[in-house]
């Protein structure tokens, strides 16, 4: 079998067919109901209208549903496959990482728990600035770098402990410190990034593995351990994840960071900075203070 481009991180077909038996299973949506009433409480502050509105990559309707009633014209959701769709949104099935939409065809774009499995984020997000019309507005999230980071931590210190070594299961995601810099870079304007973190308490580990197999977010890395997990590996990261993460009523936390961004398709009409040394106030003036020279 011939080995998958290194450049690769993410089994995207995999992907896509545990999404969709989750999906056809009834997938748990706690975690992207959470996050899909968010956006219209951060789309309140923005006053004008948003007559072409795209949802790109979101698994399942609740990102729609929300914002169904934002847009008057037409509401796309592209996502990895079909769900069932609020009246007056559309529909269709494309790779989030090469949107299949001309320049300047939407006024916003929002994203849902999706971005964080892209194999290359800079080009998608060059890729949605691309399809942004002027001054239009970009909106998403994505799961963070301190995302399960207990059940990490424990399945690594189990595998050492029993078989000697470490393989990946838990996924690389994004640092929030990176991502203004990812947007700047794919020239959006004025962006924004911030962070919340979300606490799941379960009863214990194995409650929280079926929680991200009915979300459809089990390991879908490139480079896992292809072989069937050791019955004693699991066992141990089960014990250790109660040793070290259990609160006193014995359960478990798991940590969902989620990475919130926003940033705008330039336009004339908004704030510039100002050009270093154009101001016409002293900042020691303003702080009642003697200016003192290096």
């Amino acid at each position: 079998m011939s080995k998958p481009p290194a450049h690769l991180v993410f089994d995207r077909p995999l992907g896509r067919r545990r999404l969709a038996r989750a999906l056809a299973a009834g997938a748990e949506p706690f975690l992207l109901d959470h996050v899909a009433a968010e956006f219209p409480d951060r789309l309140a502050a923005v006053l004008r209208p948003f007559p072409r509105i795209l949802d790109l990559g979101t698994p399942g309707p609740a990102l729609a549903d929300a914002l169904a009633g934002r847009s008057r014209e037409v509401f796309v959701q592209a996502a990895p496959l079909e769900a069932s769709l609020a009246p007056g949104v559309l529909g269709l099935v494309c790779d989030e990482e090469a949107p299949p939409f001309a320049p300047e065809s939407f006024d916003l774009v929002v994203s849902a728990l999706a971005l964080q499995g892209v194999n290359d984020l800079p080009g998608a997000l060059i890729q949605i600035r691309r399809i942004l019309r002027p001054d239009g507005l970009f909106l998403a999230c994505l799961a963070g770098g301190q995302t399960l980071q207990e059940l990490r931590l424990s399945f690594a210190a189990a595998e050492e402990e029993v078989s000697g070594g470490v393989s990946p299961r838990v996924a690389p995601f994004a640092d929030l410190r990176d991502m203004g810099g990812l947007l700047q870079r794919a020239g959006f304007a004025l962006p924004v990034t911030d962070v919340d973190v979300l606490t799941v308490r379960y009863a214990h580990l194995f409650a929280l593995l079926r929680d991200l197999r009915a979300m459809g977010a089990t390991n879908l890395l490139v480079a896992r351990d292809r072989r069937p997990l050791k019955r004693a590996v699991l066992l141990r990261a089960a014990e250790i994840y109660q040793e070290q993460f259990a609160d006193p009523d014995g359960r478990v936390r798991a940590t969902f960071e989620i990475l919130w961004l926003s940033g705008w398709a330039p336009h004339d009409s908004q704030q510039k900075p100002l050009q270093p040394g154009s101001a016409k106030a002293r900042l020691a003036d303003a702080l009642s203070t003697v200016e003192r020279k290096l």
